[in-house]
């Protein structure tokens, strides 16, 4: 299968746990996703925010792209 760099979309995912000053017992996650070929970062509290920041790089409304938002959404 030739794949052009156009058609392959990297991306790395950080997750990390933070305490909430206020409340020693209290914990909340925290991420960061980067677009790898740009360089495009975003930070986020909310995991929903991956498939915000994904889904403008699969571009169209083709099948292949539903089934791909149909994997984050189960995630």
């Amino acid at each position: 299968m030739d794949l052009t760099e156009s058609q392959v979309h990297s991306f790395i995912v950080k997750l990390w746990l933070e305490a909430v000053a206020d409340e020693a017992e209290r914990a909340a996650w925290h991420g960061q996703i980067t677009h790898v070929p740009d360089g495009e970062r975003r930070y986020f509290t909310d995991l929903d925010e991956i498939r915000s920041f994904i889904e403008p790089y699969l571009g169209g409304t083709g099948k292949g792209r539903r089934g791909v938002m149909r994997w984050i959404r189960r995630r």
